[in-house]
C-alpha cells in the first residue's frame, strides 16, 4: 500500500516535471509581453532621454516592446519602490542614476535598501555633467559666482535634480571646494529645477549635460562650466571647473538598470546582454555622443561592484559636510 508522504513526494515528482518545461519554455520565451522601464524622474530629464533612446533601441535589435513609465518623486523612491514590489520576471525594471544607490543616505526613513533589495543589471553609461546659471545673472565664471556669494550669499541658491543625485553630490562638492554653504533646493526631477533656474527662480544648477546643455544651447540658461577634468567635445567652448575657477570638482553622472532582487540569475544575464547590445549600437550611431555620454558595458557581477564603491564615496562626501538626512 502507498503511504501518504511517499504519494505526496510522488505527486510532487510529476508536477515539477511537469512544470520544468514550461518553466524552461517562459525563459527562452522572454519576453513575451511588453516590458516597462520605470524612470523615477519627470519626463525630459537625463535619465529619462536615455531611458527613452535605450528603449527604442532594444525595439530596434531586439524586438522588444519597451514602455517608459515616469514615476518621480521621494528622491527616485517611488519609481523604485514600484519595482522593488513587482514579481521578479524581468517585465518590470527600473532605469536610474546614481540617486538610486544614495537613497538610503539621503532620506531619514528610506524605503529600502538600494543594494541589498534589487538586482543589477547593467550600467549604461556614464556622463560629464555642466554648471548652468540663471540668464538673468551677469557673471560668466565659477570665479565670479563665488567672489558674488560670498558677499551675498543670501541672493544664490541651487537647484538639484533629487537628493542624492550626482548633480546634488556635485553641487555639495563646489559648496565645499568653495567655502560657501548655498541653500540647495530639491526638485522631482531636472525638468522643474532647470525651468526655475530659466526663470531666475534659482540661480545655479549641476546637472548631466544631456539634460542642461540643449537649454544653454537655447539661452534658456547661461553654461559656466563642465565638472569634468577635460573638456567635452560636445560643447568645446564651455571650460572645465578648474579653468574656470575651481580646481577639484570632478563629478560624473551614470546610468544602470536595476531588477527585483530575486530575477533569476539567467533573466539578469539576458537582460543585461541586450541592454549592452543596445548600448554599444547607440555609441556607434553616434546617438550617445550627441548627447555626451560615454558607453558602458560590464557584466552584472562589475555593475554591483562599482555602485558599492559609488555609494561608499558618495556617504564620505555627505558625511564630510554634516549632511543631515531629511
Amino acid at each position: 500500500m502507498l503511504k501518504r508522504r511517499d504519494f505526496l513526494f510522488s505527486s510532487a515528482a510529476l508536477f515539477g516535471a511537469a512544470l520544468a518545461p514550461t518553466v524552461l519554455r517562459a525563459a527562452s520565451d522572454f519576453p513575451s509581453r511588453p516590458i516597462k522601464l520605470v524612470v523615477p524622474f519627470a519626463p525630459g530629464g537625463g535619465v529619462d532621454v536615455f531611458a527613452r533612446l535605450i528603449g527604442q533601441k532594444l525595439k530596434d535589435l531586439k524586438g522588444y516592446t519597451v514602455v517608459i513609465d515616469n514615476r518621480s518623486g521621494a528622491n527616485g523612491t517611488t519609481g523604485g519602490s514600484a519595482v522593488r514590489k513587482a514579481d521578479p520576471d524581468g517585465y518590470t525594471i527600473l532605469f536610474s542614476a546614481g540617486t538610486h544607490v544614495m537613497a538610503g543616505s539621503v532620506m531619514k526613513t528610506p524605503p529600502y535598501d538600494a543594494v541589498a533589495d534589487f538586482a543589477p543589471i547593467a550600467r549604461a553609461g556614464e556622463a560629464p555633467m555642466i554648471m548652468v546659471m540663471s540668464p538673468k545673472r551677469p557673471q560668466t565664471t565659477i570665479a565670479e559666482i563665488v567672489a558674488s556669494a560670498r558677499k551675498t550669499p543670501q541672493d544664490w541658491n541651487l537647484a538639484v535634480a533629487a537628493m542624492g543625485s550626482p548633480g546634488h553630490l556635485a553641487t555639495i562638492e563646489f559648496n565645499k571646494l568653495a567655502g560657501l554653504n548655498l541653500d540647495i533646493i530639491p526638485y522631482r526631477g531636472t525638468a522643474p529645477g532647470l525651468n526655475d533656474v530659466a526663470g531666475g527662480n534659482v540661480q545655479l544648477m549641476i546637472d548631466p549635460v544631456l539634460a542642461l546643455l540643449p537649454y544653454a544651447q537655447a539661452g534658456n540658461v547661461k553654461a559656466i562650466a563642465l565638472t569634468s577634468s577635460k573638456r567635452s567635445s560636445l560643447a568645446p567652448q564651455v571650460p572645465t571647473a578648474a579653468e574656470s575657477g575651481l580646481p577639484g570638482l570632478d563629478q560624473f553622472s551614470w546610468y544602470g538598470v536595476w531588477g527585483p532582487k530575486d530575477m533569476p540569475p539567467d533573466l539578469v544575464k539576458t537582460l543585461n546582454t541586450a541592454v549592452n547590445e543596445a548600448v554599444r549600437a547607440l555609441a556607434e550611431s553616434g546617438q550617445l555622443a550627441k548627447i555626451g555620454i560615454e558607453p558602458i558595458s560590464e557584466t552584472p557581477q562589475q555593475f554591483d561592484a562599482f555602485q558599492r564603491a559609488y555609494l561608499k564615496k558618495g556617504a564620505e562626501l555627505l558625511a564630510s559636510v554634516n549632511f543631515e538626512p531629511s
